[in-house]
């Protein structure tokens, strides 16, 4: 049900933390009712740990390579989770597969710097997707804040924000022109879900009216 009270998020980065820097400045000019209770990253020497310390908020780090399993991997991300209230879990630029409990079922997003199903799946990140989008010629791109399931890109979409994209763009330009989208998309997505607005229905997320 829509509540007044802040949402707990958990915050997963393994870079330099551009898409955890937009929610910390939704918050402070409180046009994001959240409160970001920790911050996990699976690279101890990411600045996007570096924002988050600055920003007097907690942090983790969690590497992949000290677990030879995803689902210990994972499992370990959640126990750190667990020391906290947290309403909401957020994929911001993580880039190893996170494996849900049931639990937590429809309550993990991720935000995708492309059109979904297109450029996407494992290894599709960062400039890989904008490269292959140029690459292949389509005109449009854009950003995809999705549910999270256990695969790559592939839970139920929630928003998708499109950008044109010109003949002289390059991966970074288009890069710069997905991100000020990625910066409406994902804080949107999470006032619906605060708002108890989403509603998945198979493959499908519905948006409730208020």
């Amino acid at each position: 049900m829509p509540s007044s009270k802040p949402l707990n998020l958990a915050v997963l980065i393994s870079g330099s933390g551009t898409t955890l820097q937009n929610f910390i400045d939704k918050i402070n000019d409180s046009t994001l009712n959240a409160r970001i209770q920790i911050v996990i990253c699976s690279s101890p020497d990411a600045y996007g740990v570096k924002r988050a310390r600055q920003n007097g908020i907690p942090t983790a780090t969690v590497q992949q390579k000290e677990y030879n399993q995803s689902e210990i991997f994972s499992n370990t991300i959640i126990k750190e989770i667990e020391k906290y209230p947290v309403d909401l879990i957020i994929l911001a630029g993580f880039l190893h597969l996170f494996k849900i409990p049931d639990t937590y079922a429809g309550k993990v997003m991720n935000i995708h710097p492309g059109l979904i199903p297109a450029f996407c799946g494992k290894g599709f990140y960062g400039q890989y997707v904008h490269t292959a989008a140029i690459e292949s010629g389509v005109k449009i791109s854009g950003c995809t804040v999705h549910f999270v399931d256990n695969e790559y890109d592939s839970g139920p979409i929630i928003i998708q924000r499109t950008v044109p994209v010109h003949a002289d763009d390059s991966p970074d330009t288009l890069a710069q022109k997905v991100f000020k989208e990625e910066c409406i998309a994902y804080p949107e997505a999470i006032r619906l879900f605060a708002e108890g607005r989403l509603k998945i229905e198979g493959r499908k997320v519905r948006v409730l009216n208020q």
